[in-house]
């Protein structure tokens, strides 16, 4: 019977439809994941920004990547506890990012609305793919297989392949230009809070809102620190021609701590990273997670007008 196919056809797309519904809404098990992967995300800056400040006032510590920070912690007595913590707090976040990049749509149906729509999911599957890969190298340092190489040796590795190729020049100097753009975006983003665009602020107390401002606007100026020297390497690696000119973000901070005035430069850009770890803590707790096409769905319905001739109709009450 028709029925039953149709009742077929709505079961099997059942865990779609909740896990759009969930995003729309931004509640249940998808606000999990989100908060807790930004619970992992802000713990992983701030053992980074501990180690280099380390460094930077001389009590040991090293410059490293998040990668290597875990390597880090992998060699302490407690450190396997919270490796697996942090772990399934980055599988999470990749988790919540792919539905996002699932979920989001425009209502805009031109073809500005549908270049948004996979420009918005190009980059929740490129986060996800980031906290996938952190995931992975977690489960690999827990089973004692080692968290492979450094962010320098990847990042000269990957240069020198991408130079080999055709206009290999060209594209290694546009992704230079890529994360220039990245920082530089870090910066403005920072200076204008738009980050608190996605709080629920109406929950926020002052002093909260006030502080979880503050450490945002610091963490963003250190991330576009960190972004801008990495895009001027890469680009640097192209003009010269040599991979081994290209850095990570251990090489970012690498280069701080050697230049002049080197303690002081990755001392404050260290400090914004841990700034950075506690803007995530308070994005945890106050970020509206729901896509953004829940929202606009909801209050395109409100604000519609109504047809010509249509009877707008009381609400039913039942005696």
């Amino acid at each position: 019977m028709a029925t039953g196919v149709r009742t077929g056809s709505v079961t099997g797309s059942a865990p779609a439809e909740e896990a759009r519904r969930k995003a729309d809404s931004g509640s249940g098990w998808y606000a999990g994941l989100a908060r807790v992967g930004l619970l992992a995300k802000g713990a992983s800056y701030a053992l980074v920004g501990v180690l280099a400040i380390g460094v930077a006032i001389g009590t040991g510590g090293a410059t490293t990547s998040r990668q290597g920070a875990l390597e880090t912690l992998a060699q302490e007595t407690w450190g396997k506890i919270v490796l697996g913590m942090l772990g399934a707090g980055f599988l999470a976040y990749a988790v919540w990012r792919f539905i996002q990049a699932f979920a989001e749509r425009e209502d805009e149906e031109d073809e500005k609305g549908t270049a948004k729509k996979w420009g918005k999911r190009a980059g929740y599957v490129g986060r996800g793919l980031i906290y996938a890969s952190l995931a992975f190298t977690t489960v690999k340092l827990l089973i004692g297989a080692g968290g492979g190489q450094s962010q320098n040796a990847k990042a000269q590795q990957t240069t020198a392949t991408v130079l080999d190729w055709p206009a290999g020049r060209w594209l290694v100097g546009i992704g230079g230009l890529c994360l220039i753009g990245a920082g530089l975006w870090n910066a403005y983003r920072g200076f204008k809070k738009k980050f608190e665009d996605k709080w629920r602020t109406g929950e926020m107390s002052e002093a909260s809102k006030k502080w979880g401002g503050r450490a945002g606007l610091a963490g963003h100026l250190a991330r576009a620190v960190v972004f801008i020297l990495i895009g001027i390497f890469v680009i640097k690696a192209a003009l010269d021609y040599d991979p081994n000119e290209a850095i990570g973000l251990d090489g970012a901070l690498q280069k701080l701590a050697d230049a002049a005035y080197g303690p002081y430069l990755l001392g404050l850009t260290a400090a914004g990273l841990l700034c950075y770890a506690l803007y995530c803590l308070v994005d945890a707790r106050y970020r509206d997670v729901s896509t953004n096409g829940g929202r606009k769905d909801e209050a395109h319905t409100r604000s519609r007008p109504m047809q010509t001739g249509q009877v707008e109709r009381a609400p039913a009450v039942h005696r």
